[in-house]
């Protein structure tokens, strides 16, 4: 990338400025957004989806059942928020559990730390959790959980086994991560949504309806429909811009984003450059081998 070249030769060449802080980097926006005539700038993917979340929530109504009056706007609002928060809370972890194992353990009861030291606790959580699993619609993983005894202290924890390809997984669940903001966050969530939808919920948005049998159904319809009618551009550089353009989100001094660089940010920046153009390929090799799967807006 050129930011990462240009931050190379600042760190070997001028490492003065950085240390002093004199250099910028302009934050162009990431996506143009043109519905009709009216166009706008928005400024990278958490923008985007606020933007499209706000436009789907327009006119939106929900009814978590047949016959149930419709939960506010606001509670809505609430609800789409709090599930945006979780899918990045699971999207962060998914390196250490995967998304299927995490979206099971936010509808299951809480786990305090008191209850890592209670045996019939965390058998029952297990075998809960375990018959939980079994309903996901997967045909190439399956999944078993156990109990692991710790060597430290008189505690217990899940064990979760994937089975994926005729090879096996062990992944054992961390105390720390029970008793981490995120994991309160997942399972605040999945005791609000648990019991919310009932046989005959649908989602409404002018003339349109659809029937949803989980809170996820309803975001996904809302996001499509706030799209439709709307060109959504992806800027992979400047150069996709025009002058005019490029001073008017990203030079001009009245509206632009600045970005101080740090020299920690130039040390890593050298670093990235030295795996990735060096003359040792195995470093580039390694990086790729680790990285791939996570790699996201690939032109081909």
């Amino acid at each position: 990338h050129i930011r990462t070249l240009l931050l190379t030769f600042f760190y070997r060449q001028t490492r003065e400025l950085l240390e002093r802080g004199y250099i910028y980097i302009a934050q162009p926006p990431l996506y143009k957004v043109k519905r009709g005539k009216q166009e706008q700038y928005v400024k990278d993917d958490e923008a985007l989806f606020d933007y499209l979340t706000q436009c789907a929530l327009d006119g939106a109504t929900f009814y978590p059942a047949k016959e149930a009056p419709p939960i506010s706007a606001k509670s809505l609002e609430e609800l789409v928020q709090h599930f945006r928060r979780v899918e990045k809370i699971i999207k962060r972890y998914k390196r250490r559990y995967p998304s299927d194992i995490l979206k099971r353990v936010a509808y299951m009861p809480m786990l305090h730390q008191e209850d890592f030291n209670n045996l019939p606790k965390i058998e029952n959580w297990c075998r809960q959790l375990h018959l939980s699993l079994q309903q996901v619609d997967s045909k190439t993983e399956q999944y078993k959980v156990d109990i692991q005894k710790l060597t430290e202290g008189n505690q217990y924890t899940p064990k979760i086994t994937v089975y994926q390809h005729g090879l096996e997984n062990d992944i054992p669940m961390q105390v720390e991560f029970f008793l981490s903001k995120d994991y309160k966050e997942m399972v605040d969530l999945g005791h609000k949504l648990s019991n919310l939808i009932e046989e005959g919920a649908y989602i409404q948005r002018g003339d349109k309806s659809l029937p949803v049998e989980n809170f996820e159904q309803v975001l996904n319809w809302l996001m499509d429909e706030a799209k439709k009618g709307q060109t959504i551009q992806r800027y992979k550089g400047l150069g996709e811009m025009n002058p005019e353009q490029l001073w008017e989100t990203t030079m001009d001094p009245e509206v632009r984003r600045m970005l101080q660089v740090s020299i920690e940010d130039a040390v890593a920046a050298d670093e990235i450059f030295t795996t990735l153009m060096g003359d040792n390929v195995e470093p580039r090799r390694d990086f790729i081998e680790t990285n791939a799967l996570d790699a996201e807006n690939i032109d081909i």
